[in-house]
């Protein structure tokens, strides 16, 4: 089983800023939803079972990285794969002066190695790559329960990837989750055919919006 997070309320939600690579930490209300995530997944997972924690490495992730860390008493790995998209120069500016500039890309043609018009930004292709290689790397490992905490555009990626579904693929994919939520990703022990169980359940989260 893998549980993706995607990281609860940070400080670049509440200002309006643009987030990707911006190092935002989380608010009190998103360090509140952390507890609460931890909590949720200590009663998702059995007790005798062994879990990874994975984590993107900027600050907000790694806020949410934290209580799961000690609820299941294991080390987080920070893989700097797993972070959200990087925006360039847009990155912890507001997002009004992103939404100015941005060049959205064709409903039919070039959308993975679109420019987005935004200097120094990753392009999509760049972007799943990049995850991609993350989930490489836990896909090494051999425990029966991962936990991934990660932000709400790279979990397409997660997602994605868990799946094996093709880079050339994510040209139009896309999976939805709100800050807080937990996406579980099942895997029968039989034919090993893998499963998108539940995607961005924010039910534990005590402050809806």
């Amino acid at each position: 089983m893998l549980y993706a997070v995607t990281h609860p309320e940070a400080t670049h939600h509440v200002e309006g800023r643009v987030g990707g690579w911006f190092d935002s930490a989380l608010t009190s209300r998103g360090r509140a939803d952390a507890t609460a995530i931890a909590k949720r997944l200590r009663e998702l997972i059995p007790r005798t079972s062994r879990i990874e924690l994975y984590s993107s490495d900027l600050l907000r992730t790694a806020e949410t990285a934290e209580p799961i860390a000690n609820v299941f008493a294991v080390e987080p790995v920070f893989l700097p794969g797993l972070r959200e998209k990087s925006y360039g120069v847009a990155g912890g500016r507001p997002q009004s002066w992103l939404d100015a500039r941005f060049v959205p890309p064709p409903a039919i043609g070039e959308r993975l190695d679109h420019d987005e018009g935004i200097e120094g930004a990753e392009t999509k292709r760049q972007w799943v790559e990049r995850v991609y290689g993350a989930m490489a790397q836990v896909a090494e490992s051999g425990s029966e329960h991962q936990v991934i905490v990660t932000h709400g555009g790279s979990l397409s990626w997660v997602i994605a990837a868990w799946l094996g579904l093709p880079v050339s693929a994510c040209a139009h994919v896309s999976f939805r989750s709100r800050p807080g939520g937990i996406t579980v990703l099942e895997e029968d022990g039989y034919f090993h055919n893998r499963t998108l169980h539940t995607l961005g359940d924010t039910s534990h989260l005590t402050a809806q919006s």
